[in-house]
């Protein structure tokens, strides 16, 4: 009964659109959530605060970056690691060479 309420609450005929009442049905979105736009009884777009688009595009980036951590973790090799000490040898890095910069906090 939920999600019939909810489909009932949160669908926008088009003819809404025009009759000119976008901005309010603008303002019902930021207030409310998003709203499914009818067209011909079939669903034509979802509409959405900036907010809530953002929200949903950083939630699925984080998505993908995990899959792609928990993918090259998978294959991790710990006796492939390259201690930092040995890299600053090789490469000439002296400890005073990296005064100058800021530190980089790794999340």
């Amino acid at each position: 009964m939920n999600s019939v309420l909810s489909a009932i609450t949160n669908t926008i005929p088009i003819s809404q659109f025009n009759r000119g009442l976008a901005g309010k049905i603008f303002e019902e979105v930021k207030k409310c959530g998003a709203k499914v736009v009818m067209k011909n009884n079939s669903a034509e777009c979802v509409l959405l605060s900036p907010d809530e688009y953002v929200r949903l595009m950083d939630e699925i980036n984080d998505a993908r970056l995990l899959t792609m951590a928990a993918e090259r973790f998978s294959h991790f090799d710990p006796s492939t690691v390259i201690s930092e000490e040995d890299v600053d040898k090789k490469f000439g890095i002296k400890e005073e060479d990296l005064w100058d910069y800021e530190k980089v906090d790794i999340e």
